[in-house]
């Protein structure tokens, strides 16, 4: 849901999705489904994938919906960890400056910084369908606040 948003909120974002405990080539949940079209996003043509390190590697920033996800990437790939932080504390902590992405990612000094409970978009998984359609509410307004730094 945080990649179909953010490709419809950024222009020009190349945006990569990625879990951290998938089970690869499973498809998009109908109550994910529902939840896009409920949010009035577009369903993209997705397929579950776990992230490897050339993900990691390459990317300019790496968003995670949770603080079990920065977990895990800074233990299986600690040289991606200080450009990985929750969807919640790049809303509040990016910096919109003309520096470039990279040096206000860098001020932050995410590889080190305290996670905390409030970071946590909670997993619908389980759920029923509003419990999906509310996940994509709260991440669509998360995307839409955290937009204006990463233009």
């Amino acid at each position: 849901m945080a990649g179909a948003a953010l490709e419809a909120t950024v222009p020009g974002a190349r945006v990569a999705t990625a879990g951290t405990l998938v089970i690869d080539g499973q498809p998009m949940s109908w109550r994910t489904r529902a939840a896009l079209e409920g949010v009035g996003l577009a369903v993209p043509d997705h397929r579950s994938r776990q992230a490897a390190p050339v993900d990691l590697e390459r990317s300019d920033l790496v968003v995670a919906l949770a603080p079990e996800h920065v977990q895990w990437v800074r233990r299986q790939h600690p040289r991606a960890a200080a450009r990985t932080a929750t969807l919640h504390r790049l809303v509040r902590d990016l910096p919109r400056d003309p520096r470039s992405l990279g040096e206000r990612v860098a001020s932050l000094g995410l590889a080190a910084v305290q996670l905390g409970d409030w970071e946590e978009v909670v997993d619908p998984g389980g759920g029923d369908a509003d419990t999906f359609l509310a996940c994509a509410r709260e991440i669509v307004d998360l995307v839409g606040r955290l937009a204006p730094a990463l233009t």
